[in-house]
């Protein structure tokens, strides 16, 4: 008799160790799902906030396409002087950062903010050494020229030196202010 009565005892015993085990496999999967909650929140965060920076790229081709458009309807006088009004400066400034730069006086702001809610700035700079004509004395500005064609072989006879008409480059960076305090900068560089 003595047998079975330590049976029972036993198995007390093991019953309320299963249930100390239960708990703690308990609480570990519950740690384990909230750790696996707060990674897809913040998956999701991450991937919101590079959908933004991507719309805002984006965004900035509208502020590049507004240049080159002002640019091509400008006569070549004009290009001589600054427009601060237009974001245009006939030289190329040094530009300590673009975080510095003085984007609410020196730049043009685009009319109305995306439907993302993106507010476009650009300013345009000529990259010349100074203000004035691009030919001047002092003005070392960026060139190139436009093929005017030639003629000879490809021997070597008949080379003709390859005449065009210089064209100069802008530089044209745009500052895009997206939601969720998104900043993105674009450059183009553009030639007239």
């Amino acid at each position: 008799m003595k047998t079975s009565f330590n049976k029972n005892r036993n198995l007390r015993r093991q019953q309320g160790v299963v249930l100390f085990i239960s708990l703690i496999m308990l609480v570990a999967m519950t740690l384990a799902g909230i750790a696996l909650i707060r990674s897809v929140d913040t998956a999701n965060l991450v991937a919101g906030n590079l959908a933004f920076r991507q719309g805002a790229t984006l965004a900035a081709d509208s502020g590049e396409e507004a240049a080159r458009t002002w640019l091509l309807t400008q006569n070549t006088l004009s290009l001589y002087n600054d427009s601060p009004v237009n974001g245009y400066v006939s030289n190329t400034p040094p530009v300590p950062s673009w975080e510095q730069f003085d984007w609410q006086n020196l730049s043009f702001p685009l009319p109305a903010a995306d439907a993302a809610g993106n507010q476009v700035n650009y300013v345009i700079h000529r990259l010349c050494a100074i203000t004035g004509s691009p030919t001047g004395a002092g003005n070392n500005c960026m060139t190139t020229t436009t093929s005017g064609g030639g003629g000879g072989s490809s021997m070597g006879a008949g080379v003709q030196t390859v005449t065009g008409t210089a064209v100069y480059y802008y530089r044209v960076t745009s500052r895009v202010l997206g939601p969720r305090n998104t900043t993105s900068y674009v450059q183009t560089l553009i030639t007239v």
